[in-house]
């Protein structure tokens, strides 16, 4: 919302020294959020006068249109003679009030104006448009041309109202009635202790049976419907300078009189409306919901195709208008013409949420949408009919109509009651019962009782549903900044969750691995699961959608971490990033069997055990993952040597990593899942209450799945379940034993068939070895014609210490053949050689 100082001054009476930078100090204390104060005019310097043209030579000997005028301008050159200038604009002709700039002036951008001798004339000054005042689009894209009545040689800086400071305030959703000059000058009212001039309170007749005939059929859409009809109008007459200016410092487009009158009221009062043609509505105007598939084309020249949660104003023909969001182009004003002579003016008060809807449903957001979804005063329609009457006739030549229709349907005031200290417990400072009735006074409640207050809430502040909303009021107005600064005082804990420790040692070790964090928003599109090649019946595609997603695009949270960590990779390398390596630990979503409603959680005390119980059952699954990403070299070449890139193996050293981290062992063999490529895919398990469980992939990327992302050639990836890792563990991770005794080493090859995996084979050493053994490490595999077409060879170094004596060559051997016999056992294992 843009508020002009000047306007504002109107409804308060500030001091003359307060500028604008002095308003905004006090609107933000009041909890105003005003972004920026801009200076109109702050570097224009005069002689800026009217002039009138007096003569036009056109040069023609030119490329492009010249014309050279001259101008009177009055005694505001000094001599009284008529100013010579060169113009190249077309929109202006002999006689025209025109707006002129003479030599020794500063335009704004601090443009120096002096004699120049142009197109072999000398021009002393020059025929100014609005945009070369600073004024912005005035819809005429030429020169400004002034009504005939004002005078020869008036100060256009004046006339013009160029200098003046505009309040550029964001109106957050509950804050709806800043979106208007009313409520604006009322926290400015309430922040200089000074009195209000409401523009809202206006004379306004009863309703009668002689109004423009209305009929609402959803009332719960509609609750009030106010029309009033002007004829007389004429339809030559244009918006004053002043309404023009005042619209254009708002930051909106002047179009024509009554579109202009419509837009001036909704900024004072900050109640939408809309003015019909009377000719061209047939009928009875109605508002209803719209019927499936109906058709209307609103003001921007869109057909649209209306759904039935639509609110619709409708003549007998059908849809004449979007309620709350735009008029329709067949009762449209058309000023082209000239024709309109009688206009109807609604001013009605629709349902917020299905006014957002409709907006959104249509990608339609209108000046008047914006603020019906934050809430209008209903009681304001009747004031804003009959200010937009007043306009009418006193600028149009028009005659109010007798008839003045009304449509309202009853409803109480809201009423809140709260404690008169309630505003004191909240702050943690003593207001009193005098601070706290005076301060919701001024917002405009009505308050009644002494200890236990009964406060009826204005209708322009829908915002304020409960105590806390009030309490709110009582502290902003109060001042934030008053608010002593205190530390908080929590109970003593338990430090840090098991989950909590694990998630920041991985991201500690990750980091120390190379790898670089890249955060992403939990959300996805569910494209990127066919892109993954995901199989139908794959549980990561039954997703949790949002009712009201940031991104038509992306409107699901996400069931793996690798969407976003792949849009990152492909991001980085394509902006010259090409040796990548980053993760991710975050929150996955899935779906729980029972879809159930959360409850709503109390304010005023700690929830019990069983409201976080119910709480958490209607939440998804939300597991934490760790994700990886690879592409390029994993070590640069240079004189230390040729470097190499990232593979598949480095993405399954990331998950040894975590597994070392969360101190349990985890399984390696070879697996096939999507998006990885089948033969470069390793699928990474743990033992779960003696069970192996699968808690994730690494490997590299399938060719297609690069393709279809636009992704580098081998791109690696890693994901696994961080909270099965750590339910597979055995605690918290304990320092290694070093043993004084030397080590035995015993080296091993074991020939298995190709099926089977090493991760079995080394299981079964393992396992059979004892408490002797130190390590396990696979040094060599092998295959041969001598071995045979099915058949592979497995060498390990058995690593045997013990930590109170020397192992003897019988004890080292022993625990190797215990584990050769196990492996032989389980996998079928035959010793290389014997």
């Amino acid at each position: 919302m843009r508020v002009p100082l000047s306007w504002l001054r109107e409804y308060v009476d500030l001091p003359a020294t307060e500028t604008g930078r002095d308003v905004q100090a006090k609107l933000i204390s009041a909890g105003l959020e005003v972004e920026t104060v801009e200076p109109l005019g702050a570097d224009l310097k005069g002689p800026l006068v009217v002039g009138q043209v007096l003569t036009i030579e056109e040069l023609t000997e030119f490329k492009k249109p010249i014309r050279f005028c001259t101008v009177a301008v009055g005694t505001a050159n000094g001599t009284g003679e008529p100013q010579e200038i060169v113009c190249g604009a077309r929109n202006f002709a002999v006689g025209d009030k025109v707006v002129v700039v003479l030599p020794g002036a500063v335009l704004p951008g601090n443009f120096a104006i002096a004699a120049r001798k142009t197109y072999g004339k000398t021009s002393h000054g020059m025929i100014c448009s609005g945009d070369e005042l600073g004024m912005g689009d005035d819809g005429s894209g030429g020169i400004i041309v002034l009504p005939p009545e004002v005078e020869v040689g008036t100060d256009a800086i004046e006339l013009l109202q160029l200098v003046d400071e505009v309040l550029d305030i964001a109106v957050t959703p509950d804050r709806g009635y800043a979106l208007s000059m009313r409520g604006v000058a009322r926290e400015t009212a309430i922040a200089y202790g000074l009195p209000l001039r409401d523009p809202a309170l206006l004379d306004v007749p009863a309703p009668n049976a002689f109004g423009y005939p209305v009929q609402v059929s959803d009332p719960m859409g509609c609750d009030r419907f106010t029309a009033r009809t002007v004829t007389g109008l004429d339809p030559d007459a244009h918006s004053p300078i002043w309404l023009r200016r005042r619209l254009q410092k708002a930051g909106m487009r002047p179009i024509s009189l009554a579109v202009d009158i419509t837009n001036y009221v909704m900024l004072e009062l900050g109640q939408p409306l809309h003015a019909y043609d009377r000719s061209r509505v047939q009928g009875t105007i109605g508002v209803r919901r719209a019927e499936q598939g109906e058709k209307l084309t609103t003001l921007d020249g869109v057909k649209r195709t209306l759904n039935a949660e639509d609110l619709v104003i409708t003549d007998d023909r059908g849809p004449i208008g979007l309620a709350g969001v735009m008029g329709g182009a067949n009762t449209e004003i058309d000023d082209t013409e000239g024709t309109t002579t009688e206009v109807v003016v609604e001013a009605a008060h629709f349902d917020a949420i299905s006014i957002a809807r409709t907006a959104r449903r249509h990608k339609l957001a209108s000046e008047a949408s914006k603020r019906f979804e934050r809430g209008v005063d209903p009681q304001a329609a009747s004031a804003a009919a009959q200010r937009t009457v007043d306009l009418l006739v006193l600028l149009a030549g028009g005659t109010a109509d007798a008839g003045v229709t009304e449509v309202i349907a009853p409803s109480a005031p809201h009423s809140i009651t709260i404690p008169a200290n309630h505003p004191d417990k909240v702050a943690g400072v003593d207001y009193g019962r005098e601070t706290v009735v005076r301060r919701l006074q001024q917002v405009g409640c009505d308050v009644y009782g002494q200890d236990e207050l009964i406060v009826t809430v204005p209708s322009w502040r829908p915002d304020l549903t409960d105590p806390n909303d009030l309490a709110e009021e009582v502290i902003r107005l109060e001042g934030y900044e008053n608010l002593p600064s205190t530390l908080p005082k929590p109970p003593a804990g338990l430090g840090l969750t098991d989950r909590q420790r694990l998630h920041r040692r991985v991201g500690r070790a990750l980091a120390g691995a190379g790898y670089v964090e890249s955060p992403n928003y939990p959300f996805m599109g569910e494209q990127v699961l066919d892109q993954f090649g995901l199989a139908d019946d794959d549980p990561n595609r039954k997703v949790v959608k949002l009712v009201n997603p940031l991104s038509d695009e992306e409107p699901a949270l996400r069931t793996t971490l690798l969407p976003g960590l792949l849009q990152a990779l492909r991001r980085n390398d394509g902006r010259g990033s090409h040796d990548l390596a980053l993760f991710e630990t975050g929150l996955v979503f899935h779906p729980r069997a029972e879809l159930r409603i959360a409850g709503r959680l109390p304010v005023d005390r700690r929830p019990t055990d069983e409201e976080i119980a119910s709480l958490t059952a209607a939440l998804p699954v939300q597991p934490r993952h760790a994700a990886v990403v690879l592409a390029g070299a994993r070590e640069q070449a240079g004189w230390w040597g040729k470097g190499r890139p990232a593979d598949w193996a480095d993405a399954i050293e990331a998950a040894r990593i975590l597994a070392r981290e969360a101190g349990t062992e985890l399984l390696v063999r070879s697996g096939q899942y999507n998006p990885w490529h089948p033969g470069r895919c390793a699928e990474l398990s743990v033992v779960v209450d003696g069970t192996q469980r699968v808690v994730g992939h690494a490997g590299e990327l399938h060719p297609r799945v690069l393709k279809a992302l636009g992704l580098p050639a081998r791109t690696c990836a890693m994901e696994l379940d961080l909270d099965a890792l750590e339910e597979a563990s055995s605690g918290h991770p304990k320092g290694p034993k070093i043993s004084t005794f030397p080590v035995a080493t015993q080296d091993v090859a074991l020939v298995v068939d190709k099926a089977v995996p090493h991760a079995d084979v080394e299981a079964a050493l393992r396992e059979g070895a004892g408490e002797l053994l130190e390590s396990i490490r696979l040094f060599d595999e092998y295959e041969s014609e001598q071995l045979g077409g099915d058949r592979k060879s497995l060498a390990y170094a058995l690593r045997f210490r013990a930590d109170d004596r020397t192992l003897t060559v019988d004890e080292a051997s022993a625990a190797r053949d215990a584990a050769v016999a196990l492996a032989t056992e389980r996998t079928g294992a035959v010793l290389r050689g014997a």
